[in-house]
């Protein structure tokens, strides 16, 4: 391994290291991460050239500045998985919404509930609506409640309930996160598509 030296003036600004590092003394990390102590700017950096490796800078505020005994590019490597994951944490999550009727059909149910699988994992709370119209709006709790935990099961990814069913303007809701701590157990799609249900009147537009 060779002694690094910066390749533009925006890395230089960005990481000291070598001789770009402006304190007299500084506190060293070797490679393996055990502290070598507070050395002179000149004793480390030649312990960084012995060793093969780059003297860098990881915490310039510091007093003296820490610095660690290390490969360049597996520091930029490092770094960049950070800034990866702080990325990752920073991720906005939505509600995405989808809606299922008592006459929606069993294909039609599974392509909806792929769809919200596919949300979950993205890290998303999916929120879904059991649309009633009609006499439907007065059937009993409990039975439509059954029909909205029928189309939950077809989901196929693990989840947990953020916000119990309950009944909303459109008619039953309830709200999912996903739940990585559980076991998803994917169920079979139906053989053939069966035809809804019959219905005595039209939904709402």
């Amino acid at each position: 391994m060779g002694f690094t030296k910066y390749t533009s003036q925006a890395e230089k600004e960005r990481v000291r290291m070598n001789e770009g590092i402006r304190a007299r003394e500084v506190r060293v990390i070797g490679p393996e991460g055990q502290n070598v102590g507070v050395l002179p700017l000149a004793e480390a950096i030649q312990k960084a050239r012995e060793a093969g490796l780059d003297l860098i800078e990881i915490s310039p505020n510091a007093v003296p500045p820490v610095c660690k005994i290390t490969d360049y590019g597996k520091f930029k490597y490092e770094q960049k998985k950070k800034e990866k994951d702080v990325k990752s944490k920073a991720h906005i999550t939505e509600t995405k919404v989808t809606q299922v009727k008592i006459g929606t059909s069993e294909r039609d149910m599974h392509i909806k509930a792929s769809k919200a699988a596919a949300w979950l994992r993205e890290g998303h709370r999916v929120k879904v609506d059991l649309f009633l119209w009609g006499r439907y709006k007065y059937m009993e709790f409990n039975f439509l409640k059954e029909r909205l935990e029928r189309f939950l099961a077809l989901i196929p990814e693990s989840y947990r309930t953020a916000e119990d069913i309950q009944k909303s303007p459109k008619g039953l809701s309830v709200v999912i996160e996903r739940d990585p701590a559980k076991k998803v157990v994917a169920p079979k799609p139906p053989k053939s598509a069966a035809p809804p249900e019959k219905i005595a009147e039209n939904p709402e537009a």
